[in-house]
């Protein structure tokens, strides 16, 4: 007599292997972000970007390239994130009080944050170190400090017409200020200066830029 198999129960049956979340690659890339802001280039090593992302060094070769490849596609993931944040304070129409401080509280949510401590700014942190001996992120540092400064001017622009500045005014030295003002803050947030400090640094920078409230 033959027996009849059951059928198999879900106990017994082979569980399905599913790909790890940290396999795929937009929050692999966000791991090896994080880590690299924490870090830096140099101290970040291809173990502590496999431990980070969960994939295995082939894995991340195959999806990414080498470690300095997998930094500038970190590097141009913050950009691409930083200019997201902002780019509706630069568009929008407002006072150029208002937008200033808008802008400045974005940075400072974006250098502030971090589960282990304020990550800074990461091309001021980390990016400018490395633009030092490689060409190709001192072209990405430059463009960046550059788009910056372009987008300060010409907000400072469209305040001088709109009347909220003097005819004196120079949109380029204001942008040139203002620039300075956020890398301050990214280079001192990562020190673990306060917030309370730091948006009194940013008020005191609007006051000389656009004048004091009386």
């Amino acid at each position: 007599m033959v027996q009849k198999s059951k059928p198999p129960t879900a106990a017994s049956e082979p569980k399905r292997r599913g790909r790890p979340r940290a396999y795929e690659p937009d929050v692999a890339l966000g791991k090896a972000l994080d880590l690299f802001r924490r870090q830096g280039f140099a101290a970040t090593s291809l173990d502590d970007l496999s431990e980070a992302t969960g994939m295995n060094r082939p894995s991340l070769y195959g999806a990414f390239g080498d470690k300095r490849e997998l930094y500038i596609k970190s590097y141009q993931r913050y950009r691409e994130e930083a200019r997201a944040s902002m780019a509706a304070i630069f568009r929008e129409e407002m006072p150029v009080r208002q937008r200033l401080e808008r802008i400045f509280a974005s940075a400072l949510n974006i250098y502030l944050s971090g589960e282990t401590g304020p990550r800074g700014c990461f091309t001021v942190v980390t990016a400018a170190s490395e633009a030092v001996g490689d060409p190709e992120i001192r072209a990405m540092v430059l463009d960046g400090l550059s788009e910056l400064d372009k987008a300060f001017a010409s907000c400072f622009r469209r305040a001088k017409e709109k009347g909220e500045l003097p005819e004196s005014a120079d949109p380029v030295v204001l942008a040139q200020i203002a620039s300075a003002t956020v890398h301050s803050i990214a280079i001192r947030s990562r020190a673990r200066v306060s917030r309370k400090e730091l948006e009194a640094i940013v008020k005191g920078a609007i006051d000389v830029m656009v004048g004091a409230k009386e």
